[in-house]
């Protein structure tokens, strides 16, 4: 059995392709691979070339294999659809051209969600209609990514938009046939979410088709959830620390993922704030060589 670990942009506060505060992102890659890793994430569409000749001569320069890239969008809000269409397929376009396999739809953060992360009691929820809506504009992409790009979807539940909570994960799983969508399981934000990563994972494990590993500080996220305090603010608070340091059971997922024979990537997510005095190749090399001192090679 094989798992191979990557990392992402957002573990060097990339979030938005346009943000004047991300660092150039050969010094990305050129850091992923110092840190060692094998592979990397595309990041927002278009914080790297859309050009395949450049990224794939940048990418063999440093080893790095492109895994998968993350469409990060409001599929809440229907007057946005066609950003979010554009998004996925150049996301799609771009991962095809480099063979990579994983398309991960993740539910931007809403205003209407934002106070109540990591609150399901307290948080709004659709409207049967609206959910309906929501919904298929999850399913019109996962087919747009397998059907027409021969690429594995995951769902990726995310703090403060509205695939977030247990419930609404479950319910989404139960409604979009599993051939067009898989999850994409992240760590941390199930957590944050209040729901047990492990427990989610080993009832689900045959539809999860790929993993992010995060770690979540529970006194920061216990600090954030008391407060209402916004996702990018706790990012800066360090909610997500270096893996082995906050509430998650890695051993426990490792152990999950070797039982059920799992192949293929984990790709290692710690959201920074980038405008603080953090050093994210150290904290890149310190997570991978946490992640050596569990049993990942």
């Amino acid at each position: 059995m094989t798992i191979r670990i990557g990392n992402a942009p957002c573990s060097w506060g990339v979030e938005f392709a346009d943000d004047p505060r991300n660092p150039p992102w050969r010094q990305v890659l050129k850091e992923c691979a110092k840190a060692g890793y094998t592979g990397i994430e595309l990041g927002p569409v278009g914080f790297m070339p859309e050009d395949p000749a450049i990224l794939a001569e940048a990418l063999s320069e440093n080893g790095l294999t492109l895994i998968g890239g993350v469409v990060f969008r409001p599929f809440h809000d229907p007057q946005r659809w066609d950003e979010v269409l554009d998004a996925a397929r150049r996301t799609c376009k771009a991962l095809v051209a480099h063979g990579a396999r994983h398309l991960v739809l993740i539910d931007s953060i809403s205003p209407r969600r934002a106070p109540t992360a990591g609150r399901p009691e307290a948080a709004e929820q659709m409207a049967r209609e609206e959910w309906v809506a929501y919904r298929d504009r999850i399913a019109a992409i996962s087919r747009l990514g397998t059907e027409e790009h021969g690429l594995t979807v995951g769902i990726h539940s995310h703090a403060a938009g509205f695939m977030d909570f247990e419930p609404e994960l479950e319910r989404l799983l139960a409604e979009v046939p599993e051939d067009i969508l898989k999850i994409c399981l992240d760590t941390g934000h199930i957590s944050f979410a209040g729901f047990d990563p492990v427990a989610f994972m080993r009832r689900h494990v045959g539809r999860i088709s790929y993993v992010h590993f995060k770690d979540i500080d529970p006194v920061v996220k216990a600090d954030v959830i008391a407060k209402g305090t916004g996702f990018y603010e706790a990012c800066g608070q360090g909610i997500f620390c270096n893996l082995g340091r906050g509430d998650v059971d890695f051993p426990a997922v490792r152990q999950i993922l070797l039982d059920a024979g799992y192949q293929g990537w984990c790709t290692v997510e710690q959201d920074c704030d980038p405008t603080l005095d953090v050093s994210p190749i150290d904290d890149a090399r310190a997570n991978r060589a946490y992640l050596t001192s569990i049993g990942f090679k």
